[in-house]
């Protein structure tokens, strides 16, 4: 059995880790602080290609696999995952399902812009009243001549506030069956689209919006695929995207790690680093562990993902241990820290903060369990 990444890999690895030490590290404090998104980051990543690892050169993408896809958004989470989860929102839940199910039509007009930066997408599928059960969707979409009525809600939608394009669920007959459910890709701003930016403790610099759909029209053309019942694709998308956001969750945890063996080393308490302490050596020696456990699963999960033979079940246990590791070494980094770790000037209290959206976002981590306790037949 072959672990060794790739030439290509540790290329991609070392370009991002510059680019986000460069660009992205020295401002994430600043726009957690002002719960703001530079909107000009999107054509930095374009020109280097990152917003299109994930997709073949056929199609317009880089043609890497998601290996490198999980290796940039390791490396983005490092430096911000704030920045890291609105690149997810765009370069995945955005874009995957126009991919993967969308017509020659919708490809050529979205992926081409979304690729490059200029048009930022959004995936609205999360409602005020649904919590984990998307099947439960009360958004509507109604037939009319020449396409489609919609009205509802949608919430904790990430990149909304500023994006030109968005899936939108929507349940197309009355039945909770997962045929009755289909996207639409609806172009933004749109009058009848009311998009309200939400204040947030966790990835404060990425732009969440509560969502009010009223007598929202859209032609036919916008029906994802030109049919119905696209359900499946959702389902496709949220499993690889978990394997995705491990990853998220996986440079989280090494940053915390990081910043506690630097203050493990520098900090001197009573005439001794405090990395001489046993108490805060095992600390880190846990952490450590940890991370390298979450790296064989995250990296397991994305080599599975190119071999056609993810899961749900196992994208499940990827992102369940992942999310847990990252709230957990996070907090033991602030422990590490004392009172310097719930002050500003240190990292990681914005990165426990981070983490914890994690054990929520993207399925929560009893959603996890629930799919793999199925599984198994309990």
């Amino acid at each position: 059995m072959d672990f060794a990444f790739t030439e290509e890999h540790e290329s991609v690895r070392e370009t991002v880790r510059r680019f986000a030490a460069a660009e992205i590290a020295p401002i994430a404090r600043q726009h957690d602080d002002d719960e703001t998104f530079p909107k000009d980051m999107f054509r930095k990543w374009g020109d280097l290609g990152l917003l299109s690892v994930r997709y073949p050169a056929e199609d317009g993408g880089s043609g890497m696999d998601k290996i490198s896809d999980c290796i940039v958004r390791e490396e983005l989470s490092y430096a911000s995952q704030s920045f890291a989860s609105t690149w997810s929102a765009h370069t995945h839940l955005g874009i995957w399902p126009i991919w993967k199910a969308g017509t020659p039509e919708q490809k050529a007009k979205y992926l081409p812009e979304a690729f490059a930066g200029r048009k930022i997408s959004a995936f609205g599928l999360s409602e005020p009243g649904g919590g984990s059960n998307i099947r439960a969707l009360s958004t509507k979409a109604e037939k009319i001549d020449g396409g489609w009525r919609i009205s509802g809600a949608k919430t904790y939608i990430s990149n909304s506030p500023f994006a030109d394009f968005m899936l939108l669920a929507a349940r197309t007959s009355p039945e909770l069956k997962p045929h009755a459910i289909s996207l639409f890709i609806v172009d933004l701003p749109n009058p009848a689209v009311v998009i309200h930016k939400l204040d947030k403790e966790g990835i404060r610099a990425s732009e969440t919006g509560l969502i009010h759909i009223d007598g929202l029209e859209v032609p036919d053309e916008a029906l994802l695929g030109n049919e119905t019942g696209t359900y499946p694709i959702i389902l496709d998308s949220l499993s690889e995207n978990r394997v995705g956001v491990a990853a998220n969750a996986l440079g989280m945890a090494r940053a915390a790690r990081d910043a506690s063996i630097a203050y493990a080393r520098d900090r001197e308490v009573a005439g001794k680093r405090v990395g001489q302490y046993q108490a805060i050596a095992h600390k880190i020696a846990d952490m450590d562990t940890d991370i390298e456990a979450a790296r064989w699963l995250v990296y397991h999960g994305a080599w599975l993902v190119d071999q056609g033979k993810l899961t749900a079940p196992m994208a499940a246990k990827v992102k369940l241990f992942a999310s847990e590791v990252a709230v957990r070494v996070s907090e033991q980094a602030i422990r590490i820290h004392g009172g310097a770790g719930i002050m500003r000037d240190y990292s990681v209290g914005r990165i426990h903060r981070d983490a914890l959206v994690y054990v929520i976002g993207e399925g929560t981590s009893e959603v996890q369990r629930n799919l793999i306790s199925r599984a198994l037949d309990l």
